[in-house]
């Protein structure tokens, strides 16, 4: 059964004034902000660096407690980090990144229990079955049963599938079985009854993946597991994916009776290997600077196509917003993105809604007005 959306009352006031910028963004006013113009549709949330969430920066801070109702941790609860050791667990910076959220009622998204990437070197070296079903337990047990009720939504599994929506052959699925899977979402509901429970992956709104994806997400609702939700990553370029592919998969998720939410919103503008899309880590190329065209500067033309791009995406948010409890951008300004140094290192790219110094882009205004129509 879908489980209806949840909404935190806001009740901090902060008004900022950034230079440069068009509107102003209060958060306490009726003016305008990211948070306060979606309010009645869906959370805006952004994904928190280590810096960001021990409150470094005044401005960026100022900027994410105005503009946003929801966060997601960057790197902190991956396995790497939050599990290092069999019997260590590191919990100094998830705890500070909790506790962050509850201070400014937002809504906290776990990132991410069970993914092939970013697992501490122990893991890669479990030789057997067993060892591997009991770290996973364990793992799961230990991390979301610590921040049950305080974690209000978990990316249990992360990033299965592949492009042909066949599943990974991930230390997880050699070794555990398609289970793994299953077992992963029912040890969670048993650990965290009170967090809802996600499904994350990047390029599910292409055909073939999305194929995969919703043969998957069906695989673990029959077995009883409880999943509430599904994450579409979002990490897309100026003309890739097609409008109607976005939509489709909005759809088509949300006939499952699952929550759709953009996890990971980004939009590159700069040209990829290979025609390339999505957020596979494993792919990697030399610096080429016919790459990192931009460097000094965005373009009028790109800049308004960006624009376009955007305004294009949200009002299909804004369609679907029965839909779609969530929009998570992937960082909070353009110098934290990790699309600089994504799949290529030491590149400028201009991704996110606020600039280098935490200011408004244009696009900024326009997507505030679709809710002004």
């Amino acid at each position: 059964m879908r489980i209806f959306r949840k909404r935190i009352a806001m009740t901090l006031a902060v008004g900022v004034l950034l230079i440069g910028c068009k509107t102003k963004m209060d958060s306490s006013s009726g003016e305008a902000s990211l948070k306060n113009a979606f309010k009645k549709d869906f959370y805006i949330g952004a994904a928190l660096n280590n810096d960001q969430i021990e409150e470094k920066n005044v401005g960026v801070n100022q900027l994410i407690v105005s503009q946003f109702n929801s966060i997601t941790p960057e790197n902190i609860m991956k396995c790497e980090v939050i599990h290092p050791q069999w019997d260590t667990y590191n919990f100094e910076m998830a705890d500070k990144y909790v506790a962050f959220g509850k201070k400014n009622n937002m809504f906290i998204v776990g990132h991410a229990l069970v993914w092939h990437e970013q697992l501490a070197p122990f893991v890669k070296n479990i030789k057997s079955k067993d060892s591997l079903q009991l770290f996973l337990s364990n793992h799961i047990k230990t991390v979301a049963g610590k921040y049950n009720g305080k974690v209000m939504g978990w990316d249990v599994v992360n990033e299965a599938l592949n492009e042909d929506g066949t599943y990974r052959k991930t230390i997880f699925f050699e070794k555990l079985g398609e289970n793994y899977l299953i077992d992963a979402f029912k040890f969670t509901e048993k650990a965290a009854p009170r967090t809802e429970l996600y499904y994350n992956d990047f390029n599910i709104e292409q055909v073939k993946k999305r194929a995969g994806a919703i043969s998957l997400l069906k695989k673990i609702q029959a077995s009883g597991a409880r999943i509430d939700g599904v994450g579409i990553q979002g990490h897309w370029g100026l003309d890739k994916p097609s409008l109607n592919e976005i939509e489709e998969s909005i759809i088509a998720f949300s006939d499952l009776g699952l929550k759709v939410m953009i996890t990971e919103f980004d939009i590159s503008v700069l040209p990829n290997p290979y025609d390339m899309v999505g957020a596979d880590l494993s792919k990697n190329f030399e610096e080429d600077p016919a790459m990192n065209p931009y460097k000094n500067g965005l373009p009028v033309d790109i800049q308004n196509k960006l624009t376009q791009r955007y305004v294009d995406i949200f009002k299909i948010f804004i369609k679907h917003k029965d839909k779609i409890s969530r929009v998570t951008f992937w960082g909070v300004n353009d110098s934290g993105s990790w699309l600089n140094n994504w799949p290529i290192k030491n590149r400028t790219n201009y991704p996110l809604l606020f600039d280098r110094n935490n200011q408004p882009k244009a696009v900024y205004d326009q997507v505030i007005a679709l809710k002004k129509q």
